[in-house]
């Protein structure tokens, strides 16, 4: 194999928060990006505090749980939607703040040998889709 083969091998850098990923692909000369949302719920807050209307906090810990649970499982399939997006890849770079990054890490583990090999996980701040493309770049470059 070539210099110039392994350079057209395709690289994915992963920018993710639990409300998006920004996918960015390098082969060669050729980037590519693309946004995938979550569509996840954001976070349960039961209105007018404790005992609210009447309801006993057992009632909002259960619909609590059950948002919870229905969180998860968005955020699952967000995960598998990521994964089969970035499956291609030669090799993966994910990056970005919070926990969604670690999340991920341990999606693809679950489906060891079925998906690129990861070549760091960093965090990140938030930042603008050209920054992104610039931290990928730079990155598979080094």
């Amino acid at each position: 194999m070539t210099k110039s083969d392994r350079s057209m091998k395709e690289k994915i850098g992963v920018w993710i928060d639990h409300r998006e990923a920004i996918l960015v692909s390098v082969a060669g000369d050729e980037i590519k990006v693309e946004r995938l949302e979550s569509n996840a719920e954001s976070h349960y807050h039961s209105s007018g505090g404790w005992k609210a209307g009447g309801t006993s906090v057992a009632v909002s810990v259960s619909k609590e749980q059950k948002a919870d649970e229905r969180r998860k499982h968005q955020f699952h399939n967000f995960y598998q939607q990521i994964i089969k997006q970035a499956g291609k890849a030669d090799n993966l770079y994910i990056f970005g703040p919070g926990e969604a990054k670690q999340e991920l890490v341990k999606e693809i583990e679950k489906i060891k040998g079925q998906i690129s090999p990861i070549a760091a996980v960093e965090t990140s701040d938030k930042l603008s889709e050209n920054q992104i493309v610039a931290k990928v770049k730079a990155f598979f470059l080094k």
